[in-house]
């Protein structure tokens, strides 16, 4: 099922939280919106949903204009960060929750044998019978999905699905949510918060920010190639060096990289810690380490640039260094934005 968002805005009172956003979600595909807090992620996912209305443009889910219909008759499943699970009932008539109130009706045989299937599917096998307060959060939120998916929505809306959880049991149910959905191919739309997250999962990327698209791409495309100061920072750990470009190169004390399509301006250099070159010596920019951090398959050094700019640089874990060293940092990747 194709989902399209044609100049789609929101206001609230007299902010506006969705600025003509137009999107296109290809049938079976995954893509995540990602954005700080504000950016309007979530209310697009809600105006998709049918939990809210847009004041103005249009979202069809295939040929069917969906604006305007309510959220019963939408056909999606939705997820949400904190399970959203009836305490009182059991895992298995959880997942059976929304078959039983739906206007399909089905037969108790046919219930049974899909919330069956579903409890296989999610790997919860032999938990029916137990409720959510007996089980943990990852499995709780694997039932949250199981529910989502017995109606057998037309399209699979997640906000913040593994936002509750810890950081190992995210990295585990991301890898396993990726199975499922290259198993049963639902068009799914994805809002996070959490750049990896976003980058391990989806088949493309949206950047929003203050409501509006700022950059949409495959994680390579949106990793390799970002269009602004904003996504670069945004999507992790980077160093900022302000610099002068001339005839397309960025020049600072001690080192310059290629700018090309940069004007002659003042500029900034961003370059990420695995970007930037550990050198005891040699050209480079002049730094001394002024801390070591030690990670189970790395080191990350913090250093001191002459003119007083702290940078931080990852080098191999047998990399021998120490606090106080002097040597030089070398730039081997880097991305350059106009100030101007």
């Amino acid at each position: 099922m194709k989902i399209v968002l044609d100049n789609v805005v929101k206001t609230f009172d007299t902010f506006r939280a969705v600025h003509g956003v137009s999107l296109e979600i290809g049938s079976g595909e995954l893509v995540a919106l990602l954005g700080p807090s504000g950016s309007g992620k979530t209310t697009i996912l809600r105006m998709v949903a049918g939990l809210e209305y847009a004041d103005g443009g249009a979202i069809r889910f295939g040929d069917q204009d969906a604006t305007n219909i309510p959220v019963r008759e939408r056909g999606v499943g939705f997820v949400f960060q904190h399970y959203a699970l009836f305490p009182h009932m059991t895992v298995a008539d959880n997942i059976a929750f929304g078959m039983k109130v739906s206007r399909r009706k089905r037969s108790r045989a046919e219930i049974e044998a899909r919330v069956g299937e579903l409890l296989s599917l999610m790997r919860l096998d032999g938990l029916g019978g137990r409720f959510p307060g007996q089980i943990s959060g990852g499995q709780r939120q694997r039932v949250a999905l199981a529910r989502a998916l017995a109606v057998d929505p037309r399209v699979l809306l997640l906000d913040e699905p593994f936002g509750a959880l810890d950081a190992n049991v995210r990295r585990e149910l991301r890898r396993w949510l990726r199975e499922i959905h290259d198993e049963l191919g639902i068009t799914t739309l994805f809002v996070t918060h959490d750049q990896e997250e976003a980058l391990d999962l989806a088949d493309r990327v949206v950047i929003l920010d203050h409501g509006r698209i700022v950059q949409e791409g495959s994680p390579e495309e949106v990793c390799r190639n970002p269009a602004s100061a904003f996504v670069t920072r945004f999507l992790g750990d980077t160093n900022r060096l302000e610099a002068q470009v001339r005839g397309g190169v960025a020049r600072i004390a001690g080192g310059s990289i290629a700018a090309d399509g940069v004007p002659d301006v003042h500029a900034e250099i961003y370059a990420r810690p695995a970007d930037l070159e550990w050198a005891g010596a040699g050209a480079g920019l002049s730094a001394r380490v002024l801390r070591v951090l030690d990670r189970p398959d790395s080191r990350r050094l913090v250093a001191r640039l002459d003119d007083g700019e702290t940078v931080e640089l990852d080098v191999t874990p047998e990399t021998v260094v120490s606090v106080g060293d002097q040597g030089a940092v070398k730039l081997r990747r880097a991305n350059v934005f106009s100030l101007a």
